[in-house]
């Protein structure tokens, strides 16, 4: 890897319209150029969550341009090669991936769906506002890896370190840790 290149990232959910569209835009603001992040969904529902949107406009990140897709578009030839892969949902990391071109390094960076949240508006504006926070944070210790000077299994292990940061979904087994 190195330091003048724009890396790839790819965020992965089931329905492709909440948590992988929350880390797109992040990263994409959070990345100064040197990342170009995408989202799509392992069966996407069609529609953004107008929440997500609404979350990401109160911080400040961009909102448009966004629409719920197939992780199969990235799968196909003339895709943009990705660097990285992250599942942001458990159900997604549990099933059964394309092959990517390039094979990209992977992580699993889990959180709670906000989506799923029932309850009044503000307990699910919390809960978009709480896996915007989580996934930000990933984000931000992912952008300050530096890339371009540590090696591949220092990086690895660093990527899924991330992934167990506060609000993770999955917690780390004894024998992983």
């Amino acid at each position: 890897m190195t330091a003048d290149r724009v890396y790839n990232a790819l965020f992965l959910c089931t329905g492709n319209s909440a948590r992988s569209i929350l880390a797109e835009s992040i990263l994409n603001a959070e990345g100064n150029g040197r990342f170009k992040a995408y989202s799509a969904g392992s069966q996407p529902n069609g529609e953004v969550n107008l929440l997500a949107l609404k979350e990401l406009a109160a911080l400040g990140y961009p909102t448009n341009g966004f629409h719920s897709k197939s992780w199969d578009e990235f799968a196909e030839p003339g895709a943009p090669e990705m660097d990285f892969i992250f599942t942001v949902c458990d159900r997604a990391a549990g099933e059964a991936c394309p092959v990517w071109i390039g094979h990209p390094m992977t992580a699993h960076w889990g959180v709670e769906d906000p989506a799923a949240v029932e309850g009044s508006d503000v307990e699910k504006g919390r809960a978009f506002a709480q896996a915007a926070r989580f996934l930000k944070n990933r984000i931000m210790a992912f952008v300050s890896l530096p890339l371009a000077s540590i090696d591949k299994l220092a990086l690895e292990t660093h990527l899924h370190q991330i992934g167990t940061l506060e609000g993770a979904t999955l917690k780390p087994s004894r024998a992983s840790r």
